[in-house]
């Protein structure tokens, strides 16, 4: 290792729904967190970790901005607190076609002081180059001080010009994790987020918000891994939904999710789901720490 290597944290933070967690994925190389269309997607606060010869930028990918209405979402605002305090340099992830008061107000609640780099993502939306000119220039004026940058992290645009501009400022440090770990979260968690994903992906409406995904066991055996999830939702109500007609929404949802997880074990899977109701549970603290909000 070199007496310049660099390492550090670096936090992507932005508004629910600002491309963040599909900027991790383009930025490692790899489909790490999970994505939908829907805002609040993600609720945890996840590493990704790149690391080469000279450096090794720890990513965090944390949760849109938001007024907080249930514990959970308490909690999911103490992951981007706790992001704040150790970031070495800032990502501010900014839809360039939202109007420049919601990224202001999001500085205000974040009060940043790490040296930051804006991307104004979403730039494939601009089909107008003078159109995209004046906006990133409008966006210039407004944060003088900061490295800014017209991405598109769907389409991969200006993706490979972030790693210079973070190298900028990255300190001087030895790794802080093993070069092989491209996360601190172990499987069992990534299985349960591919299973909600499959929840955002095929329902409407209320129930991705109020459904969390339990692994309750996750046995690997040479040919198989054998999984059995619970998915809690708040009302008996959208149990049914999930269930569906005789069963036809969880069985649909069993297939997807099997086969995205198979996708990402590169192993077959046996997939068991089950539905239970626990009213209020993203105002139960009991709950919240059970279900891994802690």
């Amino acid at each position: 290792m070199s007496d310049n290597f660099q390492s550090g944290f670096v936090n992507i933070f932005g508004a629910p729904n600002a491309g963040k967690s599909t900027l991790l994925n383009a930025l490692l190389g790899e489909r790490l967190v999970i994505t939908s269309h829907k805002v609040q997607t993600t609720r945890h606060r996840i590493l990704g970790i790149l690391s080469q010869p000279d450096y090794q930028i720890v990513f965090s990918d944390t949760p849109g901005i938001i007024d907080p209405k249930y514990r959970l979402h308490e909690k999911m605002m103490g992951y981007v607190k706790n992001a704040l305090e150790d970031a070495d340099v800032a990502i501010l992830v900014h839809d360039i076609t939202k109007p420049a008061e919601e990224l202001i107000q999001i500085c205000t609640i974040l009060k940043l002081k790490s040296p930051a780099i804006l991307l104004l993502n979403k730039i494939d939306k601009i089909a107008d180059s003078f159109q995209l000119e004046e906006a990133v220039f409008e966006f210039k004026k407004l944060f003088p001080n900061w490295d800014t940058l017209p991405v598109s992290s769907k389409k991969n645009i200006n993706i490979d010009k972030i790693i210079p501009i973070i190298l900028k400022t990255l300190p001087v440090s030895p790794p802080y994790y093993p070069d092989d770990h491209i996360s601190d979260r172990p499987e069992r968690f990534f299985v349960g987020e591919l299973i909600r994903e499959q929840i955002f992906l095929l329902f409407e409406e209320e129930i991705p918000y109020h459904a969390a995904v339990v692994i309750q066991s996750f046995e690997e055996k040479p040919n198989v891994c054998v999984i059995k999830a619970d998915i809690v939702v708040s009302r008996e109500t959208q149990k049914v939904i999930l269930l569906g007609k005789a069963g036809n929404m969880i069985k649909q949802l069993g297939i997807s999710s099997r086969l995205a997880l198979e996708e990402f074990l590169q192993k077959k899977v046996h997939l068991e789901l089950f539905v239970k109701v626990r009213p209020k549970w993203r105002d139960n603290e009991a709950y919240l720490n059970e279900y891994g909000y802690n």
